[in-house]
């Protein structure tokens, strides 16, 4: 089970409450997002564009900007080189477009997964060579890629780096790191120690905007200014997807950017909102993360990414909505590999005894390496445990990581970088090559240097307010729409309930997987409780605390069961009537 925390951060809550119009509630809730100050809070409640930072402070825009007009001017061929997933798509198509419209001879290039893996390589530097590239500008990848870009310069070809992953580095005998920079003519990445920028935690399509928005003010130009508004759309798409902290800059970009992707006139983005069902007035960052992000993903995943950037340019509805429905078919196919290859890597715990393993490195040679990542997700939701997915590609072993909190799964691989031909990634999530025949050394190695203690393997939960169901009012839960969008780091507020009575209950959807109870507080006041979990896990809960036949007590509305609630409050539209809705997520 999980354990329980009730933040207990302090401010003077009634005076937040007072100046900004907002229940006291509400105000404890945003100083639990980590806002300390009033700018903070109005930032958060009512931030604009403006109130985004200047990409000037970004370590070598100017630079990147100098060297891209020149070549514009010189009228050298221009590359860019992306990647294959959300992020890397959606930052191609941003610089692409923008470059574009400045008049650049520029043309697109995303690695294919399987034959070239993650970003730069030295075929892709080849045949840029031979195709009468000039220069590569690439983005949401780089950092990592000296040798490349070494090669790159050989050829004479210029070479601008924007990206936002962590930085190499060596550690000195005396502690210190040491940065080993790509030798690109401008290296735009946050992450750089000597980067001024004041918000690190943003994704390879920002990075791509903020680029494109410094071009935009250099030249004056009056169509790249107008483009803008429409690559906030794809901005947005990128942080949700590459799970960027919903919080400072990021907060304020999709935002704006999901607001102007209710009206959009891209027309690949509508068409999968379309071939979604999704109501574009109701479309928000979970369609983003869980519904329009996965379908470009997928082509990615299963044949090739260019596909998805095709569908982001297609120029009339009807090409549009033919590459849609391929792509959603195609994410159909991967939920289903995805479940298999879960499985799979529950078996593979099983067979190896991994029990005392608190980094999980799990090797499925048969899986499809562009699934590792999800299925790596998968399983560190359910174990609570760094995962390291492995799989067998072409040339040697490939595999993607997720990590815990406590755990930066980056530098933990930095210490083990002798088994990698190839590796990158953050404190969350990372991307490895490596041989066959390392895994074992890999495995061992990894748990020998790792720190975490069993306290660290216990979901938490942290409870915004301890707050009754009869005070969690409509009044609270308009305001709470002040706090979206949320997502990692911004979190859908948790309130809680002790000794809440459950009397009734009935399974509803088409195939009974969740449920609604009726519930007494202890004041005596009765509320429909919604349950979208694990009814299975529930009855398996009632039963052991209860005793045989809860289960079934509780459906035949016999029921008398108090339990402690972590819940959520919101609203729920159906068939045009609107009303409060409580969302249990955890018991007790």
């Amino acid at each position: 089970m999980e354990k329980w925390y009730v933040a207990a951060k302090k401010a003077d809550f009634n005076e937040w409450a007072e100046e900004f119009h907002i229940s006291p509630v509400v105000a404890r809730v945003l100083r639990n997002r980590d806002l300390t100050e009033k700018d903070q809070v109005r930032r958060f409640l009512y931030g604009k564009l403006e109130d985004c930072y200047s990409p000037w402070l970004l370590k070598d825009m100017d630079r990147a900007v100098e060297h891209i007009l020149a070549a514009i001017d010189e009228g050298i061929r221009i590359r860019v080189i992306g990647d294959y997933d959300v992020d890397g798509v959606c930052a191609s198509y941003i610089l692409t477009k923008g470059l574009g419209i400045l008049g650049a001879k520029v043309d697109t290039a995303i690695p294919h997964r399987i034959h070239d893996g993650y970003g730069l390589n030295d075929n892709l530097i080849e045949i840029a060579r031979q195709d009468g590239i000039g220069m590569i500008v690439t983005c949401d990848n780089g950092i990592a890629a000296a040798p490349q870009i070494a090669l790159a310069n050989s050829y004479g070809i210029r070479v601008i780096v924007t990206d936002h992953h962590e930085v190499p580095f060596v550690t000195e005998q005396d502690g210190v790191r040491r940065e080993q920079l790509p030798p690109a003519l401008a290296v735009i990445d946050p992450k750089q120690e000597q980067c001024r920028y004041s918000f690190p935690g943003i994704c390879g399509g920002t990075v791509a905007y903020k680029l494109i928005a410094a071009l935009a003010e250099k030249t004056g130009d009056g169509n790249l200014r107008e483009a803008m508004e429409e690559l906030l759309e794809f901005v947005a798409l990128s942080t949700v997807c590459d799970v960027m902290e919903l919080k400072n800059e990021n907060r304020i970009l999709v935002k704006e950017g999901l607001r102007r992707l209710k009206n959009t006139r891209n027309q690949g983005l509508k068409a999968l909102i379309e071939v979604n069902g999704i109501e574009p007035e109701r479309l928000s960052a979970y369609h983003l993360g869980f519904v329009i992000g996965p379908c470009l993903n997928a082509t990615g995943r299963l044949d090739t990414a260019k596909r998805a950037l095709e569908l982001l340019q297609s120029a009339t509805k009807t090409e549009a909505m033919s590459a849609a429905r391929e792509l959603k078919e195609l994410n159909d196919s991967r939920k289903n590999l995805t479940l298999q290859g879960v499985e799979q890597a529950e078996s593979f715990l099983l067979e190896h005894h991994m029990e005392q393993d608190k980094v999980l490195v799990i090797f499925l040679p048969e899986v499809h390496e562009s699934l590792a990542g999800i299925i790596a997700g998968r399983i560190r939701e359910k174990y609570c445990h760094p995962v390291f997915i492995l799989t067998r590609g072409e040339e040697g072993v490939k595999g993607s990581g997720r990590s815990v909190e406590g755990y930066h799964m980056y530098e933990a691989m930095t210490q083990v970088k002798q088994y990698f031909t190839k590796f990158g990634g953050h404190a969350m999530a990372a991307g490895l090559s490596m041989k066959e025949g390392d895994i074992g050394d890999f495995r061992r190695d990894l748990n020998a240097n790792c720190r975490l203690g069993p306290e660290d393997f216990i979901p938490k939960v942290h409870i915004d307010v301890p707050m009754p169901l009869e005070y969690a009012d409509g009044k609270i839960a308009d305001e709470l729409e002040l706090l979206e969008p949320f997502g990692v780091g911004n979190p859908k507020p948790l309130f809680a309930q002790k000794n809440l009575r459950f009397l009734s209950g009935y399974k509803m959807g088409a195939n009974k997987t969740c449920a609604r109870y009726r519930v007494q507080t202890e004041s005596g006041a009765q509320k429909q409780l919604v349950f979208f979990g694990n009814l299975e896990r529930f009855a398996a809960f009632l039963e052991e605390k209860y005793g045989p036949g809860s289960e079934a007590a509780l459906y035949e509305g016999r029921g008398d069961f108090s339990l402690s609630v972590v819940y959520q409050l919101g609203k729920n539209t159906y068939r045009g009537k609107t009303e409060i809705q409580y969302v249990m997520q955890y018991y007790s």
